[in-house]
């Protein structure tokens, strides 16, 4: 899984790249968790544009983050799911206490 980051105004942006699962999902929340402590930003969008699979711990990951950042008052969006993945996050619930988006410029407008 590769991660990059960008951040606009309060909002950091993570764009992800590969499989989300067991194997990767230690170290993606050690390096999302480190940019939300380095930035300081209130809210997170996740990109999935290139995510091609997301398994459980994908859904333990994106929640984890969910709480970290509800503690900071922000909110947390997803953009860009495909079929595939959206289908894992409405198996997971998690659509009950995070909202999709088309782009990461409607999540940003909608925070």
């Amino acid at each position: 899984m590769y991660l990059k980051f960008s951040k606009k105004d309060n909002t950091i942006i993570v764009m992800m790249s590969g499989e989300l699962d067991h194997h990767s999902a230690e170290n993606v929340r050690i390096k999302i968790d480190n940019k939300i402590d380095e930035f300081g930003s209130k809210n997170l969008i996740f990109d999935f544009s290139d995510v091609n699979f997301m398994d459980s711990s994908g859904i333990g990951i994106i929640l984890g983050r969910y709480k970290k950042i509800n503690e900071y008052g922000g909110k947390v969006a997803i953009v860009n799911l495909k079929p595939h993945i959206k289908r894992v996050f409405e198996l997971g619930g998690l659509f009950k206490i995070i909202k999709e988006y088309e782009s990461v410029e409607e999540a940003i407008s909608n925070f």
